[in-house]
């Protein structure tokens, strides 16, 4: 709901601030604040908006200090707001990203790579990432694009059509109407990381089925025999007959 453009920022704290501050009346004040006259009343004698601090409509732009010497002048006056120093513009409709000139050649490229890596987004979330159609969408997805032969998968942030942030979360909602629980799996030899390190659990478990594989490959009996024997004094002879 859209509040009155001609009602003051919080209205009963400058009627309070209005009524401590000035000698308008009180029709005045609350033909100003948009409240009733008896309610300005009630605010003169602390029967009303106690516990609630005056603000002044002069610090905040809303009123200058002549308009409020003018109203004390002529009770018959009534109160304007002050215009604001900024406009703030009107939030327009989102409409479909605006791809400058010398990147649209890429779109077929990211189009490609969207739905090549990200089966799950919708042709409005390739819209809204890229700014390309339908058609164009349908056409990379069927090969049938006039220059499919030549198109290479290319990832829209590293071409600069979309943000890191805009992609994971469009990829985050697909997921999740999608019901996809887990990350997407990359075709062979996409996404494969050689260099990447092993969760904790999985090393000391690998860890762990190494050592018992190490030690149920060693033989006891012919670890210890050599021992037997040279306690018996059998190694000494042997070394005797070498020497």
């Amino acid at each position: 709901m859209q509040s009155d453009p001609d009602t003051p920022l919080m209205p009963k704290a400058t009627a309070v601030w209005l009524v401590d501050n000035t000698s308008m009346t009180f029709e005045q004040i609350a033909a100003f604040c948009r409240l009733h006259p008896l309610e300005v009343g009630a605010i003169a004698d602390g029967d009303a908006a106690q516990g609630i601090k005056g603000a002044d409509p002069i610090q905040t732009g809303q009123l200058t200090r002549a308009e409020i010497e003018r109203a004390e002048t002529n009770p018959g006056y009534r109160l304007k707001l002050s215009k604001p120093k900024t406009i703030v513009p009107e939030l327009k409709r989102k409409g479909p990203r605006y791809t400058p000139v010398s990147k649209r050649q890429d779109r077929p490229n990211a189009i490609l790579w969207l739905v090549r890596h990200h089966p799950e987004l919708k042709d409005q979330a390739v819209i809204r990432l890229v700014g390309t159609t339908k058609a164009t969408i349908a056409a990379i997805r069927d090969r049938t694009h006039w220059n499919s032969a030549n198109l290479t998968p290319l990832d829209p942030v590293t071409l600069g059509l979309c943000s890191q942030v805009d992609l994971d979360r469009e990829v985050e909602t697909a997921a999740r109407e999608s019901g996809i629980t887990s990350p997407a799996v990359l075709p062979a030899g996409l996404g494969e990381q050689p260099d990447a390190l092993m969760p904790v659990e999985q090393s000391l478990d690998q860890a762990d089925d190494d050592g018992r594989n190490d030690r149920s490959r060693v033989d006891p009996d012919a670890v210890f025999s050599g021992l037997q024997a040279w306690k018996k004094g059998e190694r000494h002879e042997d070394e005797d007959d070498e020497d």
